[in-house]
Order: C-alpha cells, then sequence, then structure tokens
C-alpha cells in the first residue's frame, strides 16, 4: 500500500497546508511509500527558486516518469471511459489497488479509478 500524490496535493504541500501535512506525517511515521507521476510534477512546477518547501517533500516522493509505454496506458485509460484529464489518469494509472489517493478532485478520482476497475482509498484534501 502506498500513497499517490496529485496536484492539489503537492500544492497542498507547497502552501504549507497543515491538514496535509499532518496526514503525511501519519504517512512516512508508518512506513507508507509516496508516489507521484511526473506529469503530476509538471502541472504545478513553476519558478523551482521559490518551491523550496515543495522541492524538500519531493525528495520523500516517488517520482514516477512518463515513458512510452506508460503514457500510452493513460491515453488508453482516458479514451475507453471518455476522460480528457491526462493528470488525473497519470494518477489513477499510477495507483494500486488498496493505495490512497491525497487529492483536490475527488469526484473525478473516485469515477475514474471506478471506471477503471481499481480499487483505491480516495483521501479528499
Amino acid at each position: 500500500m502506498a500513497v499517490v500524490l496529485d496536484a492539489g496535493a503537492l500544492i497542498a504541500i507547497d502552501r504549507a497546508d497543515a491538514r496535509v501535512l499532518r496526514y503525511l506525517d501519519r504517512v512516512e511515521r508508518g512506513g507508507m511509500a509516496v508516489r507521484t507521476s511526473s506529469v503530476v510534477v509538471a502541472q504545478v512546477w513553476r519558478d523551482g527558486a521559490r518551491r523550496a518547501r515543495l522541492t524538500l517533500a519531493l525528495r520523500g516522493v516517488r517520482e514516477v516518469p512518463v515513458d512510452c509505454a506508460r503514457s500510452r496506458s493513460i491515453g488508453e485509460l482516458l479514451a475507453s471511459h471518455g476522460w480528457r484529464d491526462v493528470v488525473d489518469g497519470a494518477v489513477v494509472q499510477l495507483s494500486d489497488d488498496g493505495d490512497d489517493v491525497l487529492t483536490s478532485d475527488a469526484a473525478d478520482i473516485a469515477s475514474l479509478a471506478a471506471a477503471a476497475g481499481k480499487r483505491i482509498r480516495v483521501v479528499p484534501l
């Protein structure tokens, strides 16, 4: 089991959202892996010199690159369910059954995960 972070979660970390930081502290103490997609990072990354908090947080997060096979898998997932948001697709594609997905887009992530047959726990921000 792991925690997958979406763009809203990374923004919340960057803004020092106390609720999100407490959640991630519990995750860290529990020894759970934390990961995100490089597509998610691209969605939020602006002016790295001003993102010290996010830069530090990402050191403890496995950032999974989107290679050719993964990008095609995301595209197939989106096409098969009539979805358009590549970032949501990347988050769902990256998640495994039993994972928590920390998201600001809970309804969309839950809907896409259900359509993909993934049994994840959506943790809304």
